[in-house]
């Protein structure tokens, strides 16, 4: 009989578990956000700074880097769960989000990505295409691998979904609402001045093609006039083929592109390959999808960026 009820117990919770998550209401002192991935604790980590009572944690390994093909696991779930407020790039980038919304009731949800125009993904800036086609300006409408995600790229976008996170924050925690504000006003400004910063440093360079690893600076590229005339991977670890790299070597021969740029999250054996066959050179960019955990991080980041930038492509 002990046994029918051991086994009834753990069928129970098993079921429960794949069916959907009630939250319980957790004795505890602090209000505990979790942020999806590293960029977005960034924002969030400059925007409690200091507030009493107060927690934020990210749920993936800040070695893990873009959630594209991320598995969530049973302690992922648990945090979740746990969290009065879960902070998330949007945009497609979490394609876990719809199962997770449906699974944790009453699950508090802040999407960075509001109100933020998206490129299709795939989107290039090549003179012949028409930017216009590629533009979202629809919240409701985010699915999982129909839009670049990498907002977080472009400072100004960076910018926005702070403003976003703050809103999100103060609805979910209203009696810091002076604090938070502050934090976050603090915050844009120094990120206003990175931008400004970016905008100056980059103004005077002729040479705007590049070619990049992946997908991830399209938005940056669009926000400082860069034009990314190819990608290296589609996507990180699909690695291109010998045709596929026979094209680019071709490209970058045609259009004289004398950056190739990697980023330090992913080896560069593609990028060697097509420099050995071209008059280019291969640089490092990163996307500032992982990194440590100070608070000015993707400040420090987008400063050495700049920094390769200059060096790269005057």
């Amino acid at each position: 009989m002990k046994k029918i009820l051991a086994l009834l117990l753990t069928t129970t919770i098993a079921v429960g578990f794949l069916s959907g998550c009630i939250r319980t209401n957790y004795q505890k002192d602090k209000v505990k956000f979790l942020a999806s991935f590293y960029p977005i604790y960034i924002m969030a980590l400059n925007i409690v700074d200091g507030v009493e009572g107060i927690e934020v944690d990210c749920m993936a390994e800040v070695q893990v880097g873009c959630l594209h093909d991320f598995k969530l696991s049973t302690d992922n779930m648990r945090d979740i769960e746990k969290s009065d407020g879960f902070i998330i790039n949007g945009a497609g980038m979490e394609g876990f989000i719809e199962d997770i919304a449906n699974r944790v009731d009453g699950l508090h949800i802040i999407d960075s990505s509001i109100g933020i125009n998206l490129l299709a993904d795939g989107h290039h800036h090549d003179e012949d295409e028409d930017e216009h086609d590629h533009e979202h300006e629809d919240e409701h409408n985010h699915d999982h691998g129909e839009y670049n995600a990498h907002l977080w790229v472009s400072v100004a976008n960076y910018i926005k979904q702070v403003e976003n996170i703050t809103e999100g924050i103060v609805k979910i925690d209203p009696a810091h609402e002076k604090e938070y504000r502050r934090n976050s006003k603090e915050y844009i400004a120094k990120l206003t001045k990175l931008q400004n910063e970016m905008e100056n440093g980059l103004s005077n360079i002729s040479d705007r093609n590049i070619i990049t690893f992946h997908e991830a600076f399209d938005y940056f590229a669009e926000e400082f006039n860069l034009n990314i005339v190819s990608v290296i991977e589609r996507e990180p670890g699909s690695e291109p083929n010998a045709k596929d790299l026979a094209s680019i070597i071709d490209l970058t021969n045609e259009t004289g592109v004398k950056a190739l740029f990697v980023e330090p999250q992913y080896p560069n054996t593609s990028a060697d390959i097509i420099a050995a066959e071209t008059d280019a050179k291969v640089y490092t960019l990163d996307p500032g999808v992982s990194g440590d955990m100070n608070k000015d991080a993707y400040i420090i980041m987008m400063q050495e960026n700049l920094k390769v930038l200059q060096k790269a492509l005057t």
